[in-house]
């Protein structure tokens, strides 16, 4: 459990450093990402986006 935990964690950082790139795919907007603004800063983070990705890759693991 914690495993996974770690890695979602890890595909969530990854995600929001490439998130300016993947708002060009229409990554980044879909209902489940997050985005605030805190002490002047933007801050997103994308978790429906996190979860598509993954099982999107996931699946082209399996079937390979």
């Amino acid at each position: 459990m914690i495993r996974w935990m770690l890695v979602i964690f890890v595909a969530v950082i990854v995600f929001s450093s490439a998130l300016p790139w993947l708002e060009k795919l229409g990554l980044g907007r879909l209902p489940g990402d997050l985005r605030f603004t805190l002490f002047g800063r933007k801050f997103s983070l994308p978790f429906a986006s996190t979860v598509l990705l993954s099982t999107v890759l996931f699946l082209l693991v399996r079937l390979l």
